[in-house]
């Protein structure tokens, strides 16, 4: 999938989103592109089946021969594939009779739509498709002497089990698949890359693994710190849920969540906390919002050359005030020390946002941007017509 496409209106316009994700990646790609948003994708990590694994197999074996008393079901696409290892296997009516009879508990509604394909119905599901919840659940009835069998959705769940077996819980883990980082590690490597460089301004995560790949391959490389440098300061964390921010947390990066763990929710909340976070000026009779890569000029988006990006951004932290060439001649990326670098760079600008009179020339001093008497900095949302619509 190529790696930087845009849309040229909506919420998202001049702003781009990194994408780790690998399943249901064409689908939130084209959420975003459909809102305007450049994107950045870079699979963070792949999910390797393990239908010939013998610790499923000695798991599945294990419970068809001591049947459970609860069924946790915490994925469809690992449920469904624990289903079809076990057919695979010849042994596939036996373990569907050992779901049959035990107490059937899907996370969400997507394991029961999976639970239901397989010709079995779920015992419950919590509304907030969390597995605290579940664990909740679990505990609050009594654990004691009870056989409990979690499947895990690619990485193992310590805190769950542990509480379980710490209830007096007999647990049996199947562990149907598992996440592995990817084999081309070229595309998460360029993410890396523009995220340090400040060229995305949000990286979207829907699993908790993708999140702790991306990390790792940061360490491997030796830009873990800057990596967290840079999300905790101007790049945006959208994780789907709680789980999956919890490996950003706890390396102390900040992260938004909608409300309810959908890709859809995902989208709308980016929509809503990307444009809050633009600059928003009043220069030279002109409403100038500024975005990621793009400049919206009285709603209209004028893209603008990463260098003119760099200047804008120096001009836009004192709106008003003079800043010197030799000051924007560092903001300059490769610019070396010629200051005629800054004057071409700024024509370059000028044209771009299409409106020449937004940054003013001081003769010998340098540029300012051409604030609106009375005017202020605002940080807000989309003008009209730029809404989730």
């Amino acid at each position: 999938m190529d790696d930087t496409q845009t849309g040229p209106t909506g919420p998202l316009a001049g702003f781009t989103v990194g994408v780790t994700a690998a399943r249901r990646a064409d689908e939130l790609i084209a959420l975003l592109r459909r809102r305007g948003a450049a994107v950045v994708h870079a699979p963070a990590l792949r999910i390797v089946p393990l239908a010939d694994d013998s610790e499923l197999l000695a798991s599945t074996k294990e419970l068809i021969g001591c049947a459970p008393d609860v069924v946790v079901a915490t994925t469809a696409i690992g449920f469904r594939g624990w289903i079809e290892a076990a057919d695979g296997w010849g042994i596939g009516e036996e373990l569907l009779e050992r779901l049959r009879a035990a107490e059937l508990l899907a996370r969400g509604p997507k394991v029961k739509g999976a639970i239901r394909a397989a010709g079995l119905v779920e015992t419950w599901s919590p509304d907030s498709e969390s597995l605290a919840e579940v664990l909740e659940r679990l505990l609050a009835g009594g654990v004691a002497g009870r056989r409990i069998a979690l499947q895990l959705h690619g990485e193992p769940l310590p805190g769950f089990v542990e509480a379980l077996r710490a209830g007096g819980a007999d647990v049996v883990v199947v562990p149907v698949y598992r996440w592995m980082a990817p084999e081309d590690l070229a595309p998460l490597d360029r993410l890396l890359d523009a995220v340090i460089g400040g060229g995305v301004d949000a990286v979207s995560f829907t699993s908790a693994p993708a999140a702790a790949s991306l990390l790792s391959r940061a360490e491997e490389r030796g830009v873990r710190d800057s990596l967290l440098e840079a999300l905790r300061g101007g790049v945006l964390s959208a994780c789907v849920g709680p789980v999956t921010a919890l490996p950003l947390q706890a390396a102390g990066v900040d992260t938004v969540q909608p409300e309810r763990f959908r890709l859809g929710p995902l989208v709308q909340l980016l929509c809503r906390e990307l444009p809050g976070r633009a600059k928003v000026l009043p220069l030279a009779g002109h409403r100038v919002e500024i975005r990621g890569h793009a400049v919206l000029v009285d709603a209209e988006l004028r893209p603008v050359p990463p260098a003119g990006m760099a200047l804008l951004r120096v001009l836009a932290r004192r709106p008003g005030w003079v800043v010197s060439r030799a000051e924007l001649l560092r903001a300059l990326p490769g610019a070396g020390r010629d200051e005629h670098a800054v004057e071409t760079a700024m024509a370059r600008l000028r044209v771009a946002l299409g409106a020449p009179k937004l940054i003013q020339t001081v003769v010998k001093r340098g540029y300012r941007l051409s604030l609106d008497a009375g005017g202020e900095v605002k940080y807000g949302d989309a003008p009209p017509g730029q809404g989730l619509a």
